[in-house]
């Protein structure tokens, strides 16, 4: 086999995809990005809820689409199907049979509300995976007090911590601004769900895959947590963790991230160019024995007076010659005519027949550089693929399909 043709990794491998919103889908259109099928159930007549939410495009025929749906839910089939509706239940039974993996981030024992706890997964399908995603947890022998919390991406942001160091030193607790509450679990559950297909290679049998929320983002804390069990001090939002500089520093056109600076030699140099020579007479300038409050109060507004006049691509670049680590602080519109990104096919063009064009989308960052190239489906119309999935992976006939209508079961 050429190297350049390797499958993609999950090829014959088929998830029921029983999520909604972020955290699920995005788990999801990560396995189908690896080649996996993904079957969406969706509720009959209003689907994933996400399907709802704003920005909103004009589709050609001047219906509305949500940009955040169509962003996270590429190469997958949607099957309306009524999980409460008798009918609807003996199918999903059915669909668990010959399925590989269950997904499901619906809140803790929705599943096993309708009849399809993992005991009853494993019964119909010894080898079916089954991966949950909750705020905290939903195995009975990891139970916690929290375990039957609801919980969003605010809400697991401020307790794993990531709230107290976010924000200003002087104001409250704030957000990340994107939903990494949702996003960073779904890689771990990607993952999780990739351990589990390993084990059933060597075992023929499947497990649970119980992540939480909470536990994900806790586990992203490889500062903070150090600091304490070492000083016995929880670090906040004063900084009081940082061992060399990490600082944004305003441009004339926007602002520059200063890190990776450890080295008395880069600030020597930086303090010259900018015509500050004096300072390096004063250690504490050259990075010794200094903690975060001198770096955001003295050194940051001191290398302001100079960085306010020049553009951040050109601060950049200086910073980066002199060896320290930098970076420009970008937005939206950055990214999408980032020139780098391009160059790392870093979007895919989802083809939908929307009013303005295509849609544009973030592709995979792991890349697989001697597979197939990754498949690039356009999200699904809610049900558009119900009659394929039930004819030609159930056997069901056209009138049965019909009567299923007509029943409200699908």
């Amino acid at each position: 086999m050429n190297q350049a043709s390797l499958p993609l990794p999950l090829e014959g491998i088929r998830v029921v995809d029983c999520t909604h919103i972020v955290a699920g889908p995005f788990c999801s259109m990560l396995l189908g990005d690896a080649g996996a099928e993904i079957i969406k159930i969706e509720r009959p007549g209003m689907g994933d809820r996400s399907r709802l939410n704003r920005p909103y495009l004009q589709d050609e025929d001047g219906s509305t689409l949500s940009g955040r749906f169509l962003a996270i839910n590429r190469n997958k089939k949607s099957l309306s199907l009524d999980m409460a509706h008798p009918q609807g239940k003996e199918l999903f039974g059915q669909l668990v049979g010959v399925s590989d993996v269950v997904l499901d981030n619906y809140g803790p024992g929705a599943l096993r509300r309708l009849g399809f706890g993992y005991d009853r997964l494993q019964a119909i399908n010894p080898a079916v995976v089954y991966a949950s995603i909750t705020g905290y947890g939903n195995s009975e022998a990891l139970l916690g007090p929290y375990s039957n919390w609801a919980a969003h991406n605010p809400c697991v942001q401020g307790m794993a911590g990531w709230m107290n160091i976010t924000g200003g030193p002087d104001g409250p607790p704030e957000m990340v601004g994107d939903n990494i509450g949702d996003s960073v679990p779904a890689v771990w559950t990607a993952y999780g769900i990739m351990l589990a297909l390993q084990t059933r290679n060597r075992t023929g049998l499947g497990q649970h895959v119980d992540v939480a929320m909470y536990d994900c983002m806790m586990m992203h804390n490889t500062s903070v947590l150090p600091f304490y069990q070492v000083g016995g001090k929880a670090p906040g939002r004063q900084r009081e963790n940082m061992t060399s500089a990490q600082l944004a520093l305003e441009a004339s056109d926007g602002y520059v991230v200063l890190a990776g600076a450890i080295g008395e030699d880069k600030w020597d140099a930086l303090w010259r160019h900018v015509g500050r020579a004096e300072l390096t007479e004063d250690p504490r300038y050259l990075g010794r024995d200094v903690e975060g409050p001198f770096y955001l109060d003295v050194v940051r507004p001191t290398l302001e007076e100079w960085t306010k006049r020049h553009p951040k691509r050109e601060v950049a670049i200086l910073l980066l010659d002199l060896g320290f680590s930098a970076s420009m602080v970008q937005d939206a519109g950055d990214l999408m005519a980032c020139p780098h990104l391009e160059a790392r096919e870093m979007f895919v063009d989802l083809d939908y027949p929307v009013a303005t064009g295509s849609f544009k989308s973030p592709s995979t960052p792991v890349k697989l550089t001697g597979s197939e190239a990754m498949p690039v489906q356009r999200p699904p119309a809610l049900g558009e693929h119900t009659d394929e999935v039930l004819q030609g992976l159930l056997g069901l006939s056209p009138e049965d399909i019909g009567a299923l209508r007509e029943q409200g079961a699908i």
